[in-house]
């Protein structure tokens, strides 16, 4: 079965000139700033003078694009490669990796924003589980001053492959483990900087920031502002002097953990959805980040190194609140202890299929345990069938979309398993690997980019779920809410969907190599941010798999604007009628992905209101 392609020319830009990037005899920096989670249109003049000045002076991405699944790893992957995930694997925070992993806690399905088992994947996956060079490796390899400050897991994800016990140039990394027994370690250069500095050799902690509250208690009401002013001050006081004094070019990579820790931990909604992430601790970690972009501005010009320096601001992905409701989930009708009466328990989508399926489940993250009763997995991931070893069924649990693998690749099972999902109305949208088959109300996972050349498993079923904008006053995609297999509650903070609530994040850029005061239409997304950071520094490396971004070409000085089109991509109807529709744009082979699932379950696809009365005219005449 072959889904109905529709393209149509949007005549968004038609322009074209010829691309040469700025030649000259100074050495250009770069620096990569990613306000984890930030969502587009928060960004203004009164809440984020910072980036608001960055995206109105130099260039405004007006049409950004996170990857799906839009999770923090999945799109550090892309920033850092200029790969789509089919070719770095990493298809979100949590997947299945086929060994158990004994830093993750002895899993099958590891959490892999953590160094240490980030550096265990590798060693799995012949030294290198992206199965790409990053933007960092290709710079140290060329000899460049390297760093990557900020959020423990994609910050080390830029330059994992580096072994400071070896000879040789070392990017500097800073994250929350720093000076603990999993921290990259320290050179002696930077231990006497930051004694100069009088800063500690160890990242403090987050304090009330990481509290995420339960069921009865409110999550936390503060900004990370302690740590990111740790890292603020590591990048300001220490790095960029230093790099300025070995006097040649330099990419510096922060990571910061703001808005996205203060958006998923906030306390102001418990189990309400408004505010949701829209209330004062989500905004004081908008502001949080925008004054570490500030910091770092400041001390460029102080240094002498602004007019020297390119920087890009791109967020991650957006952002959505969290809703735990379900008509349809059998696990929403039990009692469980820690979830409020009706709604959906941690690891819902594991529950259900178990029952579904009529498959015994178990707990990966808890030695195998049965799950029976009143119970639910830890961490919410499951391994179905009868031997836990050697499971039928695995589910990796990331929030607004969770992956299904099928070890045996069981074409029977799948159908068994697509039916029962689409009988839940908290799924929108299902994507199959293509080897496993077409099924109706599925598309393929090669329509969005996550088969390539990865060297990690790839999902046999991604599962999108419901989103949709609530009455928050604002813009819809401020707005979005998300059903989230999560253990964080209704009311508190989600991304991973498919919502473009999730796709819309911030993207900006400023300095030497781009334009000013120049408003960008075309589609742009964070594999691109990966393609276009190389260009600029002059980087290649080599490549295993051919699912990469696009140079920015239309954002620099006489770069080409090339002609973009819209486009959907429909599956065939599944029985009663359940169709996944994905929404893009498309830039020469390059498509951006704004939204997908089923109409009126994805806030960005709205039912076709005229194609749904035809059909109503069309039965009430038979």
């Amino acid at each position: 079965m072959r889904p109905s392609l529709l393209l149509l020319s949007a005549g968004l830009t038609v322009l074209s000139t010829g691309f040469a990037l700025a030649q000259n005899n100074t050495p250009r920096n770069l620096i990569l700033f990613i306000p984890d989670g930030l969502r587009a249109l928060k960004v203004t003049p009164e809440t984020t003078p910072a980036m608001a000045d960055v995206r109105d002076k130099g260039v405004n991405f007006k049409n950004p694009h996170s990857l799906f699944p839009t999770f923090t790893m999945a799109n550090g992957s892309a920033m850092s490669t200029g790969h789509y995930l089919g070719d770095t694997g990493v298809f979100s925070n949590t997947i299945w990796t086929n060994y158990t992993s004994g830093p993750a806690g002895d899993t099958v399905v590891p959490f892999i924003e953590n160094d240490a088992v980030l550096g265990d994947i590798d060693e799995h996956f012949r030294g290198d589980y992206l199965n790409e060079e990053t933007i960092l490796k290709m710079a140290r390899d060329k000899g460049l001053s390297t760093a990557a400050i900020g959020k423990v897991g994609p910050t080390y994800q830029f330059d994992h492959t580096d072994k400071p016990e070896k000879a040789g140039l070392h990017s500097i990394v800073f994250d929350d483990s720093t000076g603990g027994k999993n921290g990259v370690a320290l050179s002696d250069e930077v231990k006497d900087a930051l004694t100069k500095a009088g800063l500690p050799i160890a990242t403090p902690p987050r304090g009330d920031n990481s509290k995420a509250g339960d069921a009865k208690t409110p999550g936390t009401t503060v900004a990370n502002v302690a740590q990111q002013a740790y890292f603020a001050d590591v990048a300001t006081k220490v790095v960029l002097p230093m790099f300025k004094a070995r006097n040649k070019p330099f990419v510096l990579v922060f990571w910061s953990r703001d808005p996205d820790g203060s958006q998923h931990n906030t306390g102001d909604s418990l189990n309400q959805i408004k505010p949701g992430i829209n209330g004062p601790t989500s905004m004081a970690g908008i502001k949080n980040a925008d004054t570490n972009l500030a910091q770092l501005r400041k001390a460029l010009d102080e240094l002498g190194l602004a007019a020297s320096t390119n920087i890009i601001v791109s967020a991650d992905h957006g952002f959505s609140t969290i809703s735990k409701e379900s008509k349809t989930s059998p696990s929403a009708k039990v009692s469980y202890d820690d979830t409020p009466k009706d709604f959906l328990p941690m690891g819902f989508l594991a529950l259900d299929l178990a029952k579904a399926l009529d498959l015994p489940l178990f707990d990966p993250n808890d030695k195998n345990a049965k799950i029976e009763g009143n119970k639910h997995p830890k961490a919410g991931n499951g391994v179905l069938g009868k031997d836990p070893t050697k499971p039928d069924l695995v589910v990796a649990t990331n929030g607004g979309s969770d992956l299904i693998y099928l070890p045996n690749k069981d074409k029977k099972l799948a159908a068994r398993t697509i039916k029962a999902l689409l009988e839940q109305d908290y799924v929108s949208g299902l994507f199959v690997e293509d080897s496993i088959g077409r099924f109706p109300g599925t598309l393929p996972l090669s329509s969005i980019n996550l088969r390539g050349k990865s060297a990690t498993p790839t999902p046999s079923i991604v599962v999108n779920f419901r989103s949709y904008a609530s009455d928050c006053g604002e813009a819809p995609t401020n707005c979005s809410v998300q059903v989230a297999d999560t253990v964080l509650r209704q009311g508190q903070g989600m991304h991973g969907s498919f919502s473009r609530g999730d796709t819309m994040n911030f993207m900006a850029a400023i300095g030497p190599d781009f334009k000013a005061g120049y408003v960008d239409e075309i589609p742009v997304s964070n594999a691109d941010v990966g393609m276009t950071a190389a260009q600029l520094m002059g980087l290649r490396g080599s490549q295993n798999g051919g699912l990469i971004g696009r140079v920015m070409s239309e954002a620099m000085p006489n770069g080409i604007v090339p002609k973009a089109y819209v486009g959907t991509l429909k599956s065939k109807p599944a029985e009663g009628g359940l169709t996944t529709v994905l929404n893009f744009q498309r830039v020469g082979s390059q498509r951006y992905f704004d939204a997908a699932g089923f109409p009126g379950r994805t806030l960005g696809l709205e039912v076709d209101k005229l194609g749904l009365e035809h059909r109503k005219q069309k039965t009430a005449g038979k």
